[in-house]
């Protein structure tokens, strides 16, 4: 056992106090002892600490900080190729090292903060792509029955930013090892417009490395280029970085000390997703106003909304400021906590943000970030006293 620390100093929000205890876990059977000796409500898993907003008074539990570490390269069938890495990965990390082996699938996800254990517990998603597009299978602990599980992807239950290890058994499952099938002959998916726009801007074209390229960037209104049709993965993640860069939307690492949005958990907000009945009452209204909101298809008769133009138009622009915290002045979806801000000011702000978006337009947001240290939460955001 660890002494315990500070867990602002594990999070990229920067905010939140200390555990009962730390737990350093660098191989399974540290787990199953730890496990039979404790009861399962008693851990919390800590990842990378990107997607986590910690009460200031802490958390009256153990903290498994997991160092596992180790990434493998499996030949599959044809030309996919098994990835498996250890949960204490860099996210990054893995994407990077699966780019330069040439390996389409996770290139869009790139510059994502965190480890590889929250991947899946979150389905982590950018660009058009999440995890659950190339998820083979998740190995985990399970604390209640104290032993190894493997689970398929589709037992896994990903949805839009969940899982069942978010939600429905939340504290049950310690996820040690992810892997991934990806494509050595995979084709770029440029379905997401921005990004189809900024590939359209590389020079390198190889009319040699003929094949077929979905039609996705067609699709979205961009003229397909030979430096689309040709991308390789690591080409595709520096436009991805690129891209989240000028959104100081990369890990506090990766920004650096003189961006002023560094502090925060990425999007704060998931993008609500409506009927479609629901989508075209919002337009007119939308419309009434001079406006025209942004959202998506998202399958079944449903509208996936964009939660950060919904902020905006509700009078938020961004860089948005209360005291110690405000919107990114780059990214109106990323809340920042700024020097001195704590966990009840981000909470606060949080509040302010939805209250004035349902009064706005009627849609309530959902926060993305998990919260520890909370006794009650209302829709996913902790009520304070």
């Amino acid at each position: 056992m660890a002494e315990p620390w500070l867990l602002s100093q594990r999070t990229t929000l920067g905010v939140g106090g200390a555990p009962r205890a730390v737990h350093p876990v660098r191989a399974e059977a540290e787990l199953g002892e730890l496990a039979a000796a404790c009861s399962p409500d008693e851990f919390r898993v800590l990842g990378g600490g990107s997607n986590l907003v910690v009460a200031d008074e802490g958390v009256p539990h153990r903290v498994l900080d997991l160092q596992l570490r180790g990434v493998e390269f499996r030949a599959a069938s044809g030309s996919l190729v098994e990835v498996v890495a250890a949960a204490g990965e860099s996210w990054d990390a893995l994407v990077r090292l699966s780019c330069e082996r040439g390996l389409m699938g996770l290139e869009n996800l790139s510059g994502i903060p965190g480890r590889v254990g929250g991947a899946p517990l979150q389905n982590v998603g950018a660009y058009g792509r999440e995890v659950a597009d190339h998820l083979a299978w998740v190995e985990a602990f399970d604390l209640v029955e104290q032993r190894l599980v493997r689970l398929t992807a589709s037992e896994c239950e990903l949805g839009y930013r969940t899982s069942r290890f978010k939600h429905r058994e939340a504290g049950r499952w310690v996820v040690l090892r992810v892997a991934f099938l990806l494509d050595a002959e995979g084709a770029p998916d440029l379905r997401y417009a921005e990004l189809a726009r900024a590939v359209t801007a590389l020079s390198t074209t190889d009319a040699a490395t003929s094949s077929t390229m979905s039609s996705a960037a067609e699709s979205v209104g961009v003229t397909t280029t030979g430096a689309q049709r040709w991308a390789t993965p690591s080409q595709i993640r520096e436009v991805v970085l690129e891209l989240r860069r000028g959104k100081s939307m990369l890990g506090p690492e990766l920004l650096g000390e003189g961006d002023e949005n560094r502090r925060s958990c990425g999007s704060f907000f998931t993008n609500p997703v409506v009927s479609a009945e629901a989508a075209l009452e919002l337009t007119e209204v939308a419309a009434r106003r001079g406006l025209s909101p942004v959202s998506f298809p998202d399958g079944n008769h449903r509208v996936k909304l964009a939660a950060g133009w919904l902020i905006e138009q509700a009078g938020l622009p961004r860089g948005t400021r209360e005291g110690r915290v405000g919107l990114s002045s780059r990214h109106a979806l990323a809340l920042v906590a700024h020097a001195g801000a704590t966990a009840a000011d981000v909470v606060r702000f949080a509040w302010r943000v939805r209250r004035q978006v349902e009064d706005a337009w009627g849609v309530t947001l959902v926060p993305e970030p998990v919260f520890w240290g909370f006794s009650e939460l209302d829709q996913g955001l902790p009520v304070l006293a």
